[in-house]
């Protein structure tokens, strides 16, 4: 999987938990709680369907490492392209 389909697969996890939100101008370092108002429910329900999707597995101790789209990409990218 490239970098480019794996933000896709990010974003349109992302427009599942959060319908409203306006994702064309995403800053890749804000953290997504904060920028689209989710909150931690929603969260975890991000990451379990990126897991769902991508057929990855995301530890629990791992939750904190997925706060922005750019640490998404680079947590996941290297499991995506090995699994």
């Amino acid at each position: 999987m490239t970098k480019p389909e794996l933000e896709s697969a990010i974003l349109r996890a992302l427009k599942k938990i959060a319908p409203e939100a306006e994702l064309t101008d995403i800053d890749e370092n804000e953290p997504l709680q904060q920028a689209f108002d989710i909150d931690s429910f929603d969260y975890l329900n991000l990451l379990v369907a990126l897991r769902d999707e991508l057929g990855v597995t995301i530890e629990e101790a791992d939750y904190d490492k997925l706060r922005t789209l750019k640490d998404m990409v680079s947590f996941l990218l290297p499991r995506v392209s090995r699994e």
